[in-house]
């Protein structure tokens, strides 16, 4: 097997806030086909006492990359524009040669999350992939599903980086 083929792997995300900001969590399911063909999903889920949707949708994907053990051929789908836009329509690029700072002079939300998601993509190639949230997308209801499920746990973590 050539060791400079990357792993194939797909990746869904979806966060979910009650309120916003409010009792928040996210899913995210992985899918990806052993070297004997067959098709593994992972399913990932957490909860939040206090943060917001696009933290949610952003941590989601983190997360989803930080379980990959190596280097993989990625396509990310998310229902969430402020994700995919910041990486596709490259306001990542700009935040971080503005310092972090959008045009209006104001801090960029989210830094902590932003750098965190710089360094564990890093290793991969990705493909950032927008779908309409709520429209019958199986894997996007399944994560859709988790996230509430998270966010309505007894007991949720804390949200360090949430201000």
């Amino acid at each position: 097997m050539d060791n400079n083929v990357l792993t194939k792997i797909t990746i869904y995300t979806d966060g979910a806030c009650a309120n916003n900001p409010g009792k928040g969590g996210y899913g995210a399911i992985l899918i990806y086909k052993k070297s004997n063909g067959e098709t593994v999903q992972k399913e990932l889920s957490r909860g939040f006492e206090l943060t917001t949707n696009n933290r949610m949708e952003l941590l989601a994907v983190i997360d989803s990359l930080k379980t990959l053990k190596k280097p993989c051929e990625i396509k990310l789908y998310s229902d969430s524009k402020y994700v995919i836009d910041a990486i596709n329509q490259k306001w990542l690029d700009g935040w971080i040669s503005k310092n972090w700072k959008l045009n209006t002079k104001n801090p960029v939300k989210n830094i902590d999350l932003w750098q965190e998601f710089l360094s564990v993509s890093k290793p991969h190639k990705i493909e950032f992939i927008w779908v309409k949230g709520h429209n019958d997308n199986k894997y996007n209801e399944m994560c859709d599903k988790l996230a509430v499920s998270a966010r309505n746990k007894s007991v949720l973590e804390i949200d360090e980086g949430f201000k």
